[in-house]
């Protein structure tokens, strides 16, 4: 398969050339990059120098027709929105790794972007990338759009609650903790205020709200509202949720290992984790870094009906290139861990 990246330059479209230059099943025919057209790719990252002697270009969607059948857009928020909609007008298959098409409903962009959509006739030909979730919508799809890293990771701990009906659905509080390479690497974060720190960065409304609620509503059935704070914390790489829910009815440990393995115990990228013994009890975002799992593991606080459920990934992975490679290889039919099949980077 030929391959095309949109707005290669920065850390999400860095992290998709990396995995794609080692994927056995395509060829990295087109990337581009406005701003350094015409510079070769290690030139902007190294760590590829030896991988590809390609150089980025111009978005030209003539010569993007002609020389790709799948293409990747890593562009800023509020910017993919017209490449989007040239590219699927042209029957090219898209995985759209903004937040422009993450959202069913146009009013949702007014309330979590401040923007208006421009082409909301678009939303519903996009599928929300989760394959956990969506897998079979997922193979048929011309456009995917990948899920936020701190949405993909919370969702996929709430998502069995929700679905078995076990936990209160008007308290739920997601309080997640992200480093800096979540930010982009256009964000000015210089280390001298970075370091050190666990600086809360949008305690209420925070935008990947509105991907949580909407994947967590169309499971229950019913409206759901997420309390999110995200935490801005000192590492490079990684995100740790966690998920405060309160249970309905009692619930053993027993059970809760059961449903969980009964949602996810075929899938290849996520690994439950919980262990009474050592210093590694829980979910821990150090040791996923630079796989595509996400961790899941819970506590019981039954003195408070309270059901404590961790999730940990790489927000550059499962929160992004990762999901958009796994996606890639659901909708071509390859391996779905076809360029995937790296263990976590230990230590680091």
């Amino acid at each position: 398969m030929k391959i095309g990246v949109v707005g290669a330059s920065g850390y999400v479209g860095g992290e998709t050339l990396r995995l794609l230059v080692n994927h056995p099943e395509v060829e990295i025919t087109m990337v581009t990059s406005r701003q350094h057209a015409g510079e070769y790719i290690h030139r902007v990252h190294p760590s590829l120098k030896g991988f590809t002697d390609l150089t980025f270009s111009e978005l030209d969607y003539d010569k993007m027709s002609d020389k790709c059948d799948l293409v990747f857009t890593a562009v800023p928020h509020g910017t993919a929105t017209e490449i989007v909609k040239t590219l699927y007008d042209r029957d090219i298959k898209i995985i759209d790794l903004s937040a422009d098409y993450r959202l069913h409903d146009p009013k949702d962009y007014d309330k979590w972007y401040g923007w208006k959509h421009p082409h909301p006739d678009y939303l519903p030909k996009s599928v929300f990338g989760i394959p956990e979730m969506h897998r079979e919508q997922i193979k048929n799809a011309q456009l995917v759009s990948c899920p936020g890293c701190m949405a993909v990771t919370s969702i996929l701990a709430l998502a069995p609650l929700i679905r078995n009906d076990l936990i209160d659905t008007e308290h739920i509080i997601v309080d997640a903790k992200i480093g800096s390479s979540g930010a982009g690497s256009g964000s000015g974060t210089a280390h001298a205020m970075r370091a050190g720190v666990i600086r809360p960065y949008k305690p209420a409304k925070h935008r990947h709200t509105g991907e949580i609620e909407q994947e967590l509503s169309e499971i229950a059935g019913k409206k759901i509202h997420i309390s999110m704070s995200p935490h801005a914390v000192d590492v490079v790489r990684g995100i740790l949720c966690t998920n405060h829910t309160f249970m309905k009815n009692h619930i053993d440990e027993k059970e809760l290992w059961k449903l969980y393995r009964q949602a996810y115990g075929e899938e290849k990228f996520i690994r439950l984790i919980r262990d009474k013994n050592g210093l590694y009890k829980f979910p821990d975002p150090k040791f996923i870094v630079g796989s595509n799992f996400c961790d899941i593991g819970f506590e019981l606080d039954e003195d408070n009906n309270r059901l404590i459920i961790l999730s940990a990934s790489d927000n550059l992975m499962k929160g992004a290139a990762g999901s958009a490679i796994q996606n890639m290889n659901i909708m071509a039919g390859f391996d779905e861990m076809a360029g995937l099949k790296y263990t976590p980077l230990t230590p680091v």
